[in-house]
């Protein structure tokens, strides 16, 4: 049992059949009621008020904590957060924008109701973008609207269908159909019968640890680094043609370069090849150098 800021006690979760029937006894507030309770409210903090005002109104946030019971929730803490969503409502109604409690209420009871149906309906997050919680609450009322309540995925038709009327992509329709039809298990729950193992035993990271990325880092910067000490060696025409030959994802014909230095594809050609064996001469020095290197300060140390 919670005790809210206006000293009222809930437990709807306890009885629900006693608590809808108790909450009938509490009189419905008539235009002039309402008005004079929430100014006493706004102006005084007048918390008696509050509290008429917050009661008048429980049977509308038991009415539509009702419309969410298809999410496996009890329906005494869906109207339990519906309550709180009621009390948030009091708290900031201005009574003279002209309109009634219960339309402004209604907004927040709905409000608090969904987030606590997306953080307790599932383990994993349902969804973070509006449209993502909007397909979520509005998914299985229109499936039941298209009659396509079967089991598994959902006809393509259908998903068209839904993906343009809740403007998302066709793709989310399917995962949250897949996602809402299956429930939640824990990776802690025995492989099985006699508890040997568990599920999360056999998950494999497929990401490659720490050290190998260091590992795959340190190589990569060597090759980089040695590619450009090699690449100094060459005169500015070889490093040129090389580059344009060997190191773009889309070489550079033999007939462009010879046009550019005015010479035949195969004195192009030839330059080439002569780069590119200078290139692995530096290069293969380098790496016998460094490795000499790595030696001696592994000896000294």
């Amino acid at each position: 049992m919670a005790t809210n800021t206006f000293g009222l006690s809930f437990t709807p979760e306890s009885n629900l059949s006693r608590y809808l029937s108790e909450i009938r006894k509490f009189p419905m507030l008539s235009v002039e009621e309402e008005y004079s309770l929430a100014v006493s409210w706004q102006e005084r903090e007048d918390h008696e008020a509050a509290h008429k005002l917050v009661t008048s109104h429980l049977r509308l946030v038991a009415k539509i904590a009702m419309g969410y019971r298809g999410y496996g929730l009890p329906v005494g803490e869906l109207i339990s957060e519906g309550n709180v969503g009621m009390m948030q409502a009091v708290k900031r109604f201005d009574p003279e924008r002209g309109f009634r409690l219960a339309t402004y209420a209604m907004w927040w009871i709905r409000a608090s109701i969904q987030e606590y149906i997306l953080h307790s309906w599932s383990l994993v997050k349902m969804g973070t973008t509006a449209a993502q919680k909007k397909l979520f609450f509005n998914l299985r009322k229109l499936k039941g609207q298209m009659q396509a309540i079967e089991e598994g995925d959902l006809h393509p038709e259908h998903v068209a269908k839904i993906s343009k009327q809740l403007d998302v992509p066709e793709d989310e329709v399917v995962q949250m159909n897949r996602r809402l039809a299956s429930s939640d298990h824990s990776l802690n729950s025995p492989l099985r019968m006699d508890g040997e193992g568990e599920w999360i035993d056999w998950l494999v990271d497929e990401k490659s640890n720490q050290e190998k990325e260091l590992a795959q880092k340190e190589e990569l910067d060597n090759r980089r680094f040695m590619l450009e000490a090699g690449l100094k060696v060459l005169n500015e025409r070889e490093r040129h043609i090389l580059q344009e030959r060997r190191l773009k994802d889309r070489p550079t014909t033999l007939e462009d370069l010879s046009q550019e230095y005015g010479v035949s594809r195969e004195r192009i050609r030839q330059i080439e090849v002569r780069a590119f064996e200078k290139l692995q001469k530096s290069m293969k020095n380098a790496m016998i150098e460094q490795r000499m290197h790595e030696k001696e300060m592994r000896e000294n140390f």
